[in-house]
């Protein structure tokens, strides 16, 4: 996936010129090539690629029809390539095409958030789904809002200094020290601003935790900034409806300081939390970026393949 990225972003004037060029051309027709992209895109990639988000598809929702799990996937690849088309050639037209391609349901929490947490700020909450530069793009509008990505990787890295150059404020996972992380994030709350946090995030050093009933690891910071300023989250997701149509819902403000308390609260709030994405993700299945590597985050697999390597160099 990196590497099908990285041969979009690594010409930055090439890809300047190309962006330019299209500024000219109806939305119409560039649908209709992202649908052809699309299409070409899905036979191209009926290798080891898709072999694999299909059975990661099928290992997470269940027994389906396989002709549901190529819908699934056919859907999948789609969005993947109209998400990049968006963010490297339409980025210029959000503010014109905002009122027309976003449909917005629930933006009455948000105002319910900030008045319940008084004076300090609130946590919007969401899986990486549908094209979620556009949605926190869509926050900044409205809000002083700040993010957490992962702009480490090369080939990602263009993608955010674009929406960075755009206002998008964000921090690195990777570069910024977890303290520092969080000590600025709080702050940020405590000064009334919004924060951003894609939960589905993995990292080797995050706590253990559940995601669809395996053992994984999940970014804890959404749940301990909640408990320990007593703000509240709003759960958000969006999707693509059709073309560069998107929809995006807010959900109403859950209190978990309300809810979980005491020596296991981080860990019941951030299952909680967890179980939202889940949700979102059984519900708008081919609007999620990581089926294509789902599978190595499950703790068991790391035990399996560490028994398996152990038995071998044994035998």
């Amino acid at each position: 996936m990196y590497e099908w990225i990285a041969q979009l972003t690594s010409n930055d004037q090439k890809l300047a010129r190309i962006e330019k060029i299209l500024g000219f051309v109806p939305l119409w027709m560039l649908q209709a090539v992202c649908s052809l992209f699309s299409y070409v895109g899905y036979a191209a990639l009926r290798n080891r690629f898709l072999m694999r988000v299909n059975q990661n598809i099928a290992d997470l929702l269940g027994d389906m029809p396989i002709r549901d799990i190529n819908a699934i996937s056919r859907q999948y690849v789609k969005n993947i390539v109209f998400t990049l088309f968006e963010i490297l050639f339409l980025s210029s037209r959000l503010k014109k095409l905002q009122s027309r391609k976003f449909h917005v349901q629930g933006e009455e929490h948000l105002e319910a958030a900030r008045k319940s947490s008084k004076e300090k700020g609130f946590i919007v909450y969401s899986p990486h789904v549908g094209n979620f530069f556009y949605y926190y793009w869509y926050l900044t509008r409205k809000y002083d809002c700040i993010t957490v990505a992962s702009a480490g990787s090369p080939e990602l890295r263009p993608l955010y200094l674009k929406f960075a150059a755009m206002g998008c404020k964000g921090l690195d996972y990777d570069s910024v020290p977890p303290l520092e992380l969080y000590r600025t994030l709080k702050k940020h709350l405590q000064g009334g601003g919004v924060v951003f946090l894609l939960g589905d995030f993995w990292r080797a050093s995050f706590p253990l935790s559940r995601l669809f009933g395996r053992l994984t690891r999940t970014p804890e910071g959404a749940a301990m900034l909640a408990l320990e300023l007593r703000i509240p989250v709003v759960p958000f997701y969006g999707h693509r409806v059709n073309g560069f149509n998107h929809r995006l819902v807010f959900g109403s403000p859950v209190d978990l300081h309300v809810e979980h308390t005491g020596r296991m609260a981080r860990a019941e709030a951030n299952l909680l939390l967890n179980g939202f994405m889940e949700k979102v993700i059984r519900e708008q299945p081919d609007s999620w970026f990581y089926w294509f590597n789902v599978h190595e985050r499950w703790e068991e697999n790391q035990l399996a393949n560490v028994v398996q390597t152990t038995s071998s160099e044994a035998g």
